[in-house]
């Protein structure tokens, strides 16, 4: 599996980065979580070869902007879009005018499915609901025996560990600063996620959606990366074009 981080900011974009959108590419497909506004680079990394697989995580507008974008996609294949099954129908009401084109308009194919954690894939495939203000879902995925978690808006719950366990790959949210405290325990400290990585037993933690207010910059997201290592050394503070394999 080869992942290629597209949007890691959260909320909105900076000149540091677009907003949340991850690719990974296996020898069978591709999948891709959320469609920020980093969705659009999307179209110059996938080939026509293999079927695309979209996963939303929830509805909040960083996750979604970039389907704005889908006029300028020539996918041969099409999109299947995978969310929530009320977040299924809500989306199918967002894409569309007065918001934004049609898909009967696009050159790319979309095909809307509800997820219920019963739908088959050409990969492992593992769904849970996270800790957020509005529905929000992690998803895991395995392939040849690697996995990857990935769990974008989140505050510390039992999900995030159950996706996390023994995972590969835990790409996870760092929207709070070190030592922040929240109130409504929705978003991640880099500590949070550094104990969510070692408690769960995951090999690689990958951070990403950064507030950018928190984080104006690059240096912001490398010291939540320095103390997140002390926590679980093996973290990397996910940038835009960062790629894993």
């Amino acid at each position: 599996m080869k992942i290629t981080f597209l949007g890691t900011n959260g909320w909105y974009d900076t000149g540091t980065g677009n907003t949340s959108c991850v690719l990974v590419e296996t020898d069978a497909c591709y999948i891709i979580f959320d469609a920020g506004s980093g969705f659009r680079k999307a179209r110059d990394l996938v080939l026509p070869d293999k079927p695309v697989f979209l996963f939303i995580s929830h509805l909040h507008l960083d996750h979604l902007i970039g389907l704005h974008t889908l006029p300028l996609f020539r996918f041969t294949q099409g999109i299947d879009i995978y969310a929530g099954p009320r977040e299924n129908i809500l989306l199918r009401g967002f894409l569309k005018r007065p918001f934004t084109s049609p898909p009967l308009l696009l050159k790319t194919k979309l095909r809307f499915h509800a997820l219920d954690g019963n739908t088959r894939f050409p990969f492992e495939f593992e769904m849970r609901r996270l800790r957020h203000s509005v529905p929000c879902y992690g998803y895991r995925i395995g392939y040849q025996g690697r996995s990857v978690a990935y769990c974008t808006d989140t505050g510390e719950c039992r999900n995030l560990a159950r996706l996390a366990r023994g995972a590969d790959l835990l790409i996870t949210e760092c929207s709070m600063s070190p030592g922040d405290k929240s109130p409504k325990l929705f978003h991640l400290t880099p500590e949070a996620a550094a104990r969510a990585a070692r408690s769960s037993g995951a090999k690689r933690l990958a951070l990403f959606h950064f507030d950018p207010q928190k984080y104006p910059g690059l240096g912001s997201r490398k010291r939540a990366e320095d103390v997140a290592r002390k926590i679980f050394p093996n973290t990397v503070a996910a940038n835009d074009g960062t790629e894993i394999v």
